[in-house]
């Protein structure tokens, strides 16, 4: 028997009995849900492939294997390891756990990813994608965190609140992140271990002075207490939650920090936005080993990658949290067509972006890479979509969020993709505070049960 979730418009309840060993639970559709936008609880990971991401190397077009066979003869996969996708595409042979969920359509593949006038500078190129600024200009703030500035124009005052109890963003590693920076604060908080969260010391009780010290010193107190209370929620959502997943490879840095996520998610945590990295992709020598063009530092990363979405994948499944989650990954920029004498490949300008769920228009979407016949060292691939047209159609369907404050947060000619399909997913967020009698019977049961319960008036729905 499936696990129910009833929707009322009380406070949630937690009946006392189990359905093959299985909490039922009953929770109102409320604001606690709510830390983006009113109507859904989804939630978004971004994976950061930190250091520029072959994208020929990792979604290969078999349409194009002559000309990539004349230009990087040195590193490219024989065509027969290749895992097919269909006639024209197919992926590096390290990626099975990606071919997977491709193969059972929990895959989008948006091909040549990039911006205009690419900059080929690692922290630059790296700020434009977190800032979703033009190339040409310099902005401070995150596009995420314009976002949650938007609905959260007082934020840090008041924070964390009866409404947005749980942090907004969440960074796994030690430092936040620059695409949740608002005009005045980050968004985002940074987590290594929720089992080793520390409290900050207060900072003192005395009064402030009336002075700019004084203001700095009652906005650093501000911070320390709601990073304690965030703290808090954190640890108690990850003493409440739980991975079922066996799949995770301890030697696997992407993978621990994945499951992290699920692990926080599985304990109730509120949080919408997760950002996990994985660094290394700045493959300018010995991408492959001389010889054998299917081993190397790529292939051991893409591999990594694979294995540790296919874990994730593979977890929120079995905590039945699959339909509530899209994971995409990001890089500041593909490489070069051309490889070069070190058996790498340089700086270069588009790259597939890989999105996971079930809530996808499945498939790749774009056409094959268009490459010259005989492209120059310096010839990157050419951009099909612009990375802030890819976020902000995904924060369109995802998040519900109007294009006219898409248009705001990145640019006004914004043109939509259909990445996102529709997908209604049931919260199985459970609140314990209070209980109300009911009887079910038969308990255990079989075939059929009676769950009766009395109610204080309202309307219910059982899902």
């Amino acid at each position: 028997m499936k696990r129910r979730s009833f929707l009322q418009s009380t406070s949630a309840i937690s009946l006392p009995f189990l359905l093959n060993g299985m909490p039922l639970s009953a929770f109102s559709k409320n604001a606690l849900f709510n830390s983006i936008n009113g109507d859904n609880d989804n939630v978004l990971v971004l994976i950061q492939l930190n250091g520029g991401n072959d994208g020929l190397n990792t979604i290969i077009p078999l349409d194009k294997y002559d000309i990539l066979g004349n230009v990087r003869s040195n590193i490219l996969i024989p065509e027969n390891q290749l895992l097919n996708i269909d006639q024209s595409t197919a992926f590096h042979p390290n990626m099975e756990g990606i071919k997977s969920l491709y193969d059972n359509a929990r895959m989008a593949i948006v091909q040549d990813v990039a911006y205009p006038n690419q900059n080929r500078s690692h922290f630059r190129s790296t700020d434009i994608w977190n800032t979703g600024s033009p190339a040409d200009e310099f902005w401070t703030t995150g596009w995420m965190g314009r976002y949650f500035e938007n609905r959260h124009p007082s934020y840090p005052d008041g924070y964390p609140n009866e409404d947005c109890p749980d942090p907004f963003a969440i960074s796994i590693g030690s430092t936040v992140h620059e695409n949740c920076q608002s005009s005045n604060v980050n968004f985002s908080i940074a987590l290594r271990d929720p089992f080793s969260l520390a409290p900050l010391a207060d900072g003192g009780s005395d009064i402030a002075p009336d002075t700019p010290y004084g203001k700095e010193l009652d906005f650093l107190r501000e911070i320390i207490s709601q990073s304690n209370a965030y703290g808090d929620n954190v640890s108690d959502a990850a003493e409440r939650g739980g991975n079922l997943s066996a799949m995770y490879e301890d030697d696997n840095a992407l993978a621990q920090q994945l499951k992290i996520i699920a692990l926080l998610m599985s304990g109730g945590l509120r949080t919408k936005i997760y950002i996990a990295n994985i660094g290394g992709f700045d493959t300018h020598a010995n991408q492959v080993l001389d010889g054998n063009p299917t081993t190397g530092e790529h292939a051991e990363l893409i591999s990594s990658l694979s294995n540790a979405v296919e874990a994730f994948q593979d977890d929120l499944a079995l905590l039945g949290l699959e339909e509530r989650v899209i994971t995409m990954t990001f890089s500041e920029f593909g490489r070069r067509i051309r490889s070069n004498d070190s058996l790498g490949t340089d700086h270069g300008t588009a790259a597939p972006v890989m999105v996971f769920g079930t809530c996808l228009n499945p498939g790749i979407i774009g056409t094959s890479p268009e490459l010259p016949d005989n492209p120059d060292i310096q010839t990157g691939v050419p951009m099909q979509f612009d990375f802030r047209n890819v976020f902000g159609s995904v924060m369109m369907d995802w998040f519900d969020v109007s294009e006219s404050e898409i248009k705001q947060i990145f640019l006004d000619d914004f043109d939509y993709i259909p990445i996102i399909n529709s997908c209604q997913s049931t919260s199985t967020i459970e609140n314990q505070l209070e209980i109300f009698e009911s009887h079910c019977f038969p308990n255990p049961c079989t075939n059929w049960l009676t769950i009766q319960f009395d109610t204080p008036g309202e309307n219910i729905r059982i899902n």
